[in-house]
């Protein structure tokens, strides 16, 4: 097994096994054997197991949405301890570290990834036998999503604006990670996209009804694409100013659609500031745990409508003077 990324067959029975047929499948090789041959990317949701920083928890679906959980009411509270302590006396051997460290990752990840879905999620509606189902202009289907990035933006909910919103999301937790150990960064970076190309390619044949697979995994190349563009647009924007970073927004939020009201492109960008300050200011254990919130965009409001102290200041010489000299040496 290698020790940055997670065993495919260990993944696999992971994902597709209860936690009580898990544990009892390592001693039994046909359950195994017959585990290894189940699709990863399973369309249907079923119960999972995974290990967290500091517990292994048990999670069931509630149908809701693709990529929507919950814990189940017969959980027992003292199989959880136990395997609490399990967990921690593997954690505490030295040995083991690298071996459990992508679990690990992948664990918390997978609770850090749902934070960043939620807030373009959206579902699509059912339609009678010989309907339409209703599309935009550009053919997308419909779908029917409430929240701030829907009702205050008016964005349409379809499946690139949650997959861009969900990427806007992802590269604020992306920044943040930066900030880890290089040797556990490149892990968390990685399972944090597989989440999200696991919930792309369930929504894609759940809501979509991509039922063939080459023409998913076209789709997930072209978003692959597009997530290396939004990581090069945001760092660029992050580093050359609020306009540079507003452009971004509008090109990848927003579509580049020309009748987009600038106030929401700067409402969105305020709210991008403001995020990554507050997750800077956490401490690396805090995100480890999944534990996380975004800053609520209704609180940024206020900001946006304030008038800049700057545009009553006029000019001073020596601002001209270095304007002047920047100038020349173009």
């Amino acid at each position: 097994m290698s020790s940055n990324s997670i065993c495919t067959s260990c993944l696999r029975i992971l994902r597709q096994s209860g936690r009580k047929d898990a544990v009892q499948g390592f001693s039994s090789r046909n359950a195994s054997i017959a585990a290894l041959h189940q699709r990863s990317f399973s369309t249907t949701p079923k119960s999972a197991i995974r290990m967290t920083i500091e517990d292994i928890r048990e999670q069931s679906p509630t149908g809701t949405s693709p990529t929507a959980r919950t814990r189940t009411a017969s959980e027992d509270p003292n199989d959880i301890s136990a395997m609490q302590k399990f967990a921690q006396r593997i954690r505490a051997q030295k040995t083991m570290r690298a071996t459990t460290e992508p679990y690990v990752a992948y664990g918390a990840t997978e609770d850090l990834f749902s934070k960043c879905a939620v807030a373009g999620d959206y579902t699509i509606p059912a339609v009678k036998a010989g309907e339409e189902p209703p599309r935009t202009a550009k053919g997308e289907d419909l779908g029917v999503g409430t929240g701030w990035w829907y009702d205050e933006l008016k964005l349409k909910p379809t499946f690139n604006t949650w997959a861009q919103v969900t990427f806007v999301h992802m590269y604020l937790l992306t920044a943040r990670l930066r900030q880890f150990p290089a040797a556990h960064a490149p892990t968390w970076h990685q399972n944090l996209l597989d989440h999200f190309f696991y919930a792309a390619e369930d929504r894609m044949a759940v809501y979509h009804g991509m039922s063939a697979r080459s023409i998913r995994n076209r789709y997930l190349k072209d978003l692959f694409v597009q997530w290396r563009g939004v990581l090069t647009a945001y760092d660029e924007g992050i580093i050359k100013g609020d306009a540079v970073l507003a452009t971004a927004v509008w090109r990848n939020i927003f579509g580049g659609e020309d009748n987009v009201d600038a106030e929401h492109i700067a409402h969105v960008v305020a709210w991008f500031r403001r995020s990554l300050r507050d997750l800077d200011q956490m401490q690396d254990a805090e995100i480890a745990s999944g534990e996380i919130s975004f800053q609520d965009p209704v609180k940024t409001l206020a900001i946006v409508g304030r008038e800049s102290k700057l545009l009553k200041t006029a000019f001073q010489e020596a601002d001209l003077v270095i304007e002047d000299a920047s100038e020349s040496k173009k």
